[in-house]
């Protein structure tokens, strides 16, 4: 077994940990506030008697106990025998020797009344060597055996951290906090472990102690603004975020921060600026151009709109096409059509043969509804039996297809078309409906008259039930 070199050291384990941490989740939808009554400020709430009296509790009389110790006794003491042997180890650690070292060490621990230390320089060894589970366990052997060893709470913490074990790791670095290493990088890493638990309020103020030992790190600052998202506070995430771009307005990131919190205080096209910004900076992701083209949607913005989804959808790696086919779907109810073709013809040259069939149907279909809104009938029509040729049980286009054939006076196809729609469950009630109304038009009632009731069976309505019985009063009167 061999150990990269640059690892040896505890602070780049730190780093490494740092730069393996994702950051949390981004802040959620604002919520219009609640007017209420202002109410007379309660009494204080009396503690039951026990709950004041903490030294009932067998845990803190123990951590009582050992407040008598001094505080630098953070570290077990090694025997004479065990300072030589302790010494041998760390002999053959620098002499590359790793697997004897283990075999030395894993000899000494298995011994319950061995030093903490031998437990520690395993788990350290294990921990280089990215074996976790192994310095995982070595590391609560070394805290067992010595409760105040603060720098085996802080590996162990990490190790916590480097699994996602985000409940464990949080008691581990407290336990380094409490046993007075306060320093920067382990309130960061405690509050990232609780902004991982969904603890927001306990990230904010391990964010904010790890700023004051530390100001100049932008990560704490940057995280201390996500707690602030996840909790809705707005305009606090927001100041942090301008204060941070003063200081370095050429990180994307910064930006995009700032953004997600003028969306939280409903301030959609301010945020719109920022997305355009981090595109100008070169550093544009396809999740900001997406997001750019869903608020100039809802703006009403949609030549704008096409444009962002186009060139999000002209980065590698390629976004999936769902957010522009879903936008491709809103434009077209909102009569934009040139927008809707323009918008559907980049989704096709960008994904080309790649598209998942059911993305390939809901184009198709939405090229459909665009044909049928401007009265190209013929393109309307080539559309529709691309779709049939893909997918021959898709009811939608097959009512659609023969909506168009009546349309165009072929009567048969129409009736052909339906037929085969009512044949699918699913579409059998609207078949028959549109069916039966092309029979009603053309004046064969009595045909019409079994479809029509079928389809009410299907699908009650008051307007279907008065509609057929204006059709049967009309038949038997003829």
């Amino acid at each position: 077994m061999t150990i990269d070199p640059s690892l040896r050291s505890s602070g780049l384990l730190l780093a490494a940990a740092l730069l393996a941490a994702s950051m949390p989740a981004l802040a959620r939808p604002q919520e219009e506030p609640v007017l209420v009554e202002a109410i007379p400020t309660p009494a204080p709430v009396r503690l039951p008697a026990d709950a004041i009296e903490p030294w009932r509790d067998e845990g803190f009389r123990t951590r009582f106990a050992e407040s008598y110790l001094a505080e630098s006794d953070v570290e077990p003491k090694l025997a004479t025998s065990e300072g030589k042997q302790i010494q041998k180890i760390l002999d053959l650690i620098g002499e590359e020797k790793i697997d004897d070292a283990i075999a030395a060490l894993r000899k000494q621990v298995a011994d319950e009344s061995s030093s903490a230390v031998f437990d520690f320089t395993l788990g350290n060894l294990y921990f280089q060597a990215d074996q976790l589970d192994d310095a995982r366990a070595a590391l609560e052997g070394a805290v067992k055996k010595f409760p105040k060893f603060r720098r085996a709470w802080r590996n162990l913490g990490l190790i916590h951290l480097r699994q996602q074990r985000y409940p464990d790791a949080i008691p581990a670095l407290a336990r380094v906090i409490e046993l007075g290493g306060s320093d920067s990088v382990t309130y960061g890493l405690l509050g990232f472990s609780y902004a991982n638990v969904a603890d927001d309020l306990a990230a904010e103020s391990c964010y904010r102690m790890a700023i004051v030992l530390d100001p100049r790190t932008l990560d704490w600052r940057m995280n201390l603004a996500r707690s602030l998202f996840n909790q809705q506070r707005f305009a606090d995430a927001g100041a942090i975020c301008a204060k941070l771009i003063a200081d370095d307005p050429t990180r994307g990131e910064l930006w995009l921060l700032q953004a997600n919190a003028y969306l939280g205080l409903g301030q959609p096209l301010k945020a719109a600026e920022n997305y355009e910004l981090v595109e100008r900076l070169g550093q544009a992701t396809a999740d900001s151009l997406l997001m750019l083209g869903d608020i100039y949607v809802n703006a009403g913005l949609f030549d704008l709109a096409v444009s962002a989804y186009g060139r999000a959808m002209g980065l590698a790696p390629r976004p999936a096409p769902d957010r522009a086919i879903r936008a491709a779907k809103v434009l077209v109810a909102r009569a934009a059509y040139p927008e809707t073709k323009a918008l559907l013809d980049a989704l096709e040259k960008a994904y080309g043969t790649d598209l998942p069939e059911e993305t390939r149907k809901d184009l198709l279909r939405t090229r459909a509804r665009v044909a049928v809104a401007e009265g190209a009938g013929d393109e309307q029509a080539r559309v529709l039996e691309e779709l049939i040729s893909i997918d021959p049980l898709d009811g939608e286009a097959l009512i659609l297809l023969g909506q168009e054939r009546r349309r165009a006076g072929d009567f048969e196809k129409a009736e052909f078309y339906f037929e085969r729609a009512e044949a699918i469950e699913k579409f059998e009630g609207e078949a028959k409906l549109r069916h039966g109304q092309m029979l009603v038009a053309l004046g064969r009632y009595p045909e019409a008259m079994p479809m029509l009731r079928r389809a009410l069976e299907l699908k009650p309505s008051e307007n279907l039930q008065r509609y057929v019985d204006q059709v049967e009063r009309v038949s038997k009167g003829r």
